[in-house]
């Protein structure tokens, strides 16, 4: 059977046009664009206000927004990343 390894993002860094630089566990570098998502799910798009998208921690496995009470799952991060 296939075991999946665990992954969660090490470091984040916000850069221009809502994307974020993820430095992940496995040690690989990647850069998401948060724009999809935003578009898709009218969850994110709170993000586009304030500059709130800028304004996120890390909660020890992902990348969180406003508490926590917005984040991305660290394997769709992972998964959709380049």
């Amino acid at each position: 059977m296939f075991k999946e390894e665990l992954i969660w993002v090490n470091e984040a860094e916000a850069l221009n046009n809502f994307c974020l630089a993820l430095t992940f566990s496995d040690g690989s570098r990647k850069v998401f664009d948060c724009k999809p998502l935003m578009n898709k799910d009218s969850r994110y798009r709170v993000l586009l206000e304030n500059d709130n998208f800028k304004n996120f921690d890390l909660d020890g496995w992902t990348v969180t927004w406003m508490g926590g009470t917005v984040d991305i799952a660290p394997e769709y991060l992972y998964l959709k990343s380049i």
